[in-house]
């Protein structure tokens, strides 16, 4: 026995067995869920302690099973049972007592991970959150699975050349049948080293003659190895990478060929093992592997959405033969409208969810948005609820007009990210133009017509056209949903403060101020000028200095016949 790889074993059996103690020991103190209050409601916690250890205690995978997976046994057979019997000689009741070991040792504890990984699932829904996760979890579960097929073919391989060895001994009669083990039963020596000569194992021989050891371990015998037959290189090998890899190899191709290449001899055990090697195979195939598959499948579902969506509005947009403009205006739409919300309709999701759940990811999702709008600055928490419940995402892409000079205005939109252009026309072709960007709206007319007293039911006409300059995205009120909020919070809405506000991030204020300004100026030059007021009043020569002037005051007149109402005016 390797004693080096035997302490490496037996520490890091003992980490495990110290993680699975704090488990039982949180078992105690874990609150679980009533069955008589399941039959006339939805369940109730019990918080009681000693309720919880008598519910632990008599549970049939609880306290028992936990202390039956923890109990030292691969530790007490590595050091006390295994150097007794190789001092005997019981190479076979060796390689039995493992894998009785493996199967009610270590098989256990596979389960005892899966359940608990099964209680994590029940209570959250899902082991871990990242697809990604899930996929190295069952491609994990089936290389263990591959570990423990290989690791059984190793040890029931060892079991046939020990048999072959007594064979050729009683066959020929050259070999002392008590010289099957090494003389010493524990060995000494670092783990990486791949020769034992030289340490402490370099007298730690068989006595078997040479020509026998090569018969049995070449395979060119009499004797028949059947499934075991490839195992006979890596006994051979001394190196405990080869000794590892190798059976995890073996079991890997054994459970994905569904056991094709086996060719088992009419031994009873052999027959066995290839048997439930083929049926692991099959069920592994079936749970892991179509696991693995639906994993991939949920990492392409969202691309494959894209595409179907894609190919459909191909389809409609060549039955319909719409111009090409059109198809290209469609498809930037469609392409910067995946790459703003990749293809989660996040209202769709969460419309069937309680009132108040809704609110509350609503809020969570929006508040932040909100609270960058100037115009909701100062407002209490219970305005801002109601505004983020009723809120819609909006998408634009470059080059489409968002509304039209004259449209009846039917939502207030908040820009967030990207730029649109405001233009309102003062007179034959000259037009004033306004840049709005993250933190301006449009549709201001909207709030007006909120709160005028009397109330009219026609929606107020947009006075500028709006055009998205680049890919832009907002949030909007739609007209009932403003109107409901105005109704009930118009003690916050009728100020002088908001009035204020609203007027210096309006686009149509801003633009009515800008043509004032200009006027204002244009009249303060002409007053501290030496000019002649008599000379201004004069008509002027085609294209002279007080041509822009006259221009100016014209337009400036006609802009202010249009100039914007507040509610409170």
């Amino acid at each position: 026995m390797d004693a080096g790889l035997a302490a490496a074993v037996t520490a890091l059996r003992t980490c495990a067995d110290v993680a699975h103690l704090a488990h039982v020991l949180l078992q105690f103190r874990l609150a679980y869920v009533s069955r008589e209050s399941l039959v006339v409601g939805c369940g109730k916690l019990v918080w009681d302690a000693r309720a919880i250890a008598a519910h632990y205690a008599r549970s049939v995978k609880g306290l028992s099973f936990d202390l039956f997976v923890i109990l030292p046994i691969p530790q007490v057979i590595f050091w006390l049972v295994i150097p007794k019997l190789i001092r005997e000689e019981q190479v076979k009741l060796i390689m039995t007592i493992l894998l009785l070991m493996f199967i009610f040792q270590f098989l256990p504890k596979v389960y005892h991970c899966i359940h608990i990984m099964r209680k994590m699932q029940k209570v959250t829904g899902y082991i871990f959150g990242s697809i990604w996760w899930g996929f190295g979890l069952n491609l994990f579960a089936y290389f263990i699975a591959s570990h423990i097929a290989g690791g059984c073919w190793y040890v029931l391989a060892i079991q046939r050349i020990a048999s072959c060895l007594q064979e050729e001994c009683k066959r020929n009669n050259s070999c002392d049948l008590i010289s099957l083990a090494c003389s010493k039963e524990i060995c000494f020596h670092p783990p990486w080293s791949s020769n034992v000569n030289g340490f402490a194992c370099d007298t730690n021989m068989t006595s078997f003659s040479q020509r026998n050891v090569s018969t049995c371990l070449s395979g060119k015998g009499s004797f028949a190895y059947g499934i075991y037959l490839g195992a006979l290189p890596v006994i051979s090998s001394n190196s405990l990478a080869v000794k590892i890899l190798y059976p995890i190899f073996w079991g890997l191709m054994t459970l994905s060929t569904f056991g094709n290449d086996l060719a088992p001899t009419s031994n009873g055990i052999e027959v066995i093992f290839s048997i439930i090697n083929v049926l692991s195979g099959l069920m592994l195939f079936t749970l892991l592997i179509g696991n693995i598959q639906v994993f991939l499948h949920a990492v392409l579902a969202r691309k494959r959405k894209m595409q179907l969506r894609f190919r459909d509005m191909e389809w409609w947009m060549r039955r319909r033969q719409l111009p090409s403009r059109l198809r290209q205006r469609v498809r930037k739409y469609e392409r910067e409208r995946w790459a703003a919300v990749t293809g989660d309709e996040e209202m769709e999701m969460i419309k069937d969810l309680p009132e108040g759940l809704r609110r509350d990811i609503k809020r969570y999702l929006c508040l932040e948005l909100v609270k960058q709008v100037p115009l909701f600055h100062g407002m209490d928490d219970l305005i801002l609820d109601n505004i983020c419940d009723r809120l819609r995402p909006l998408v634009f892409s470059s080059g489409e007009k968002v509304i039209r000079e004259g449209d009846p205005v039917q939502r207030m939109v908040f820009i967030l990210q990207g730029k649109l252009r405001s233009t309102q026309p003062l007179t034959k072709g000259v037009v004033a133009t306004c840049m709005l960007g993250a933190g301006n709206f449009l549709g201001d007319e909207l709030l007006s017509w909120c709160l005028r007293r009397p109330f009219v039911d026609r929606l107020p006409a947009s006075s500028a056209t709006f055009e998205c300059v680049e890919a832009a995205q907002a949030f909007c009120l739609d007209a009932p949903d403003l109107r409901f909020i105005t109704e009930h919070f118009r003690y916050k809405f009728a100020n002088e403060k908001l009035k204020r506000t609203a007027r210096y991030y309006s686009s149509n204020w801003r633009t009515w101020a800008a043509v004032n300004i200009q006027l204002a100026w244009r009249r303060y030059r002409a007053r501290t000028s030496a000019t002649d007021l008599a000379a201004m009043a004069a008509p002027p020569l085609a294209g002279g200095p007080d041509d822009g002037d006259r221009r100016l005051r014209h337009y400036a007149a006609m802009f202010m016949s249009l100039r914007p109402h507040d509610h409170l005016e």
